[in-house]
């Protein structure tokens, strides 16, 4: 027998809830939607598994450059770090996964607007299915940047365009 941290009540040691005040106590199967989310968490940390090479990095470059990192991932903002943060290999690095993903992103859209003009339920679909893919691998990017990581964004971060060394 446990007591409910709320009143005090006494309750058994597989009750969820509190009969008493209806706290919750704390005691989990993990079913439902405990056991999904941790799936989730799986999946997304097996999906993020890209090669990571901040060891190669200099710990100031990382920390004087980080804002620009940051900036390589907000579509045109990408200039900011290629023209000002020339010489920060940092900066050039999350530059580069900043352009593939903005050229991944617009390369993606003329093939949406391709599959719409055949279909518009079917571009419609692609169309957020592309928007989701984005905004993930846009937000992967940037945690990434903010962490002080250079970590290849997944699928498409090892395409090379910029010369970093």
């Amino acid at each position: 027998m446990a007591f409910c941290r709320n009143c005090g009540a006494e309750v058994n040691d597989d009750v969820k809830f509190c009969p008493s005040c209806g706290a919750a106590t704390g005691v989990s199967d993990k079913s439902g939607f405990d056991k999904k989310a941790e799936e989730f968490q799986k999946k997304a940390a097996e999906l993020n598994n890209t090669e990571d090479t901040t060891a190669d990095f200099d710990p100031d470059d990382i920390a004087k450059n980080k804002v620009y990192a940051v900036l390589a991932y907000f579509t045109i903002l990408v200039l900011i770090p290629i023209f000002i943060a020339k010489d920060s290999k940092y900066a050039r690095y999350h530059a580069n996964q900043g352009l593939v993903l903005l050229l991944f992103e617009i390369v993606g859209s003329i093939l949406v607007g391709i599959i719409a003009a055949i279909s518009s339920t079917l571009g419609s679909v692609c169309s957020g299915l592309l928007g989701l893919v984005t905004f993930v691998l846009l937000v992967i990017g940037i945690i990434n940047a903010v962490d002080g990581r250079a970590k290849e964004l997944p699928v498409i971060g090892n395409i090379r365009i910029l010369n970093l060394d």
